[in-house]
């Protein structure tokens, strides 16, 4: 049994994005049960009969991550019916300091970190309990290249997506003699209307399709970190590494500048 043929339920938030989107039509398939979560209505239902298409079977739930009592609520129920086998914690935004370096606004900081990070790992202590009972099971922490190295356009988005990929990378070490596999996934540059609203350069854009098809491999290999496309990935890994004082004077000469 291949490691895709193992998998028979999949839970995905943020499933109306791009990504999120592409891989609940990827992991779609007959045998398989898809818990889809998406805060636009019309979209998830799209998503859902999209996937319903291709074999799988698919429940939705509309709501907003930040709303703890319903996300606690939805990912409890799943777990009563089938704990899933993979849980892709997805569900993201993005904001930026806005047009002539006006800084970002503060409520909108507040409501990145509640989707980024908090509602994230509120996603993965809902679940985790269950899959620990049951000794095995797979978690998807969709992080980004942005995480490596802060750019002066999106700080908090930067901060956000580096608190990610350092809870993924610790999750992983507690868990992996549990026989759960915890991965960080680290994508560049996505075609979508997040993406289109982030100011700055976007070299070497992947399409969404691609991307979820990169992710699934990565999935199936239990890479740690599951970072594209190259050579973005190297460059955004090397910007860690250096001096910063050289990082940032790279970041400026490549358009990353307010």
């Amino acid at each position: 049994m291949s490691p895709t043929s193992a998998i028979r339920a999949v839970l995905i938030t943020g499933a109306t994005g791009s990504i999120g989107s592409a891989l609940a039509r990827t992991y779609a398939a007959t045998g398989v049960t898809l818990f889809l979560h998406g805060r636009n209505v019309e979209q998830l239902a799209s998503v859902a009969e999209q996937c319903r298409s291709l074999g799988a079977l698919a429940q939705t739930a509309a709501f907003d991550v930040r709303e703890r009592e319903q996300l606690s609520h939805w990912l409890k129920n799943v777990c009563e019916q089938s704990v899933p086998d993979l849980v892709i914690v997805n569900a993201g935004i993005n904001i930026h300091g806005g047009p002539n370096n006006a800084g970002e606004n503060w409520e909108e900081v507040e409501a990145l970190l509640e989707v980024n990070i908090r509602a994230a790992l509120a996603t993965v202590n809902g679940i985790l309990p269950s899959m620990r009972k049951r000794g095995h099971g797979q978690i998807a922490l969709i992080s980004s290249l942005a995480a490596y190295h802060g750019l002066p356009m999106t700080p908090s988005y930067c901060a956000s997506k580096a608190a990610l990929k350092a809870y993924g990378e610790g999750l992983r070490s507690w868990l992996a003699e549990e026989g759960i596999k915890v991965n960080v996934v680290m994508p560049g540059y996505v075609e979508s209307a997040m993406c289109d609203d982030m100011p700055g350069p976007k070299p070497f854009l992947w399409g969404s399709d691609q991307a979820a098809k990169t992710i699934q491999r990565g999935l199936e290999a239990n890479k740690a970190r599951i970072s594209f496309p190259f050579p973005l990935n190297l460059g955004s890994w090397f910007l860690a590494v250096l001096p910063a004082g050289l990082s940032q004077r790279m970041l400026r000469l490549f358009g990353y500048a307010v």
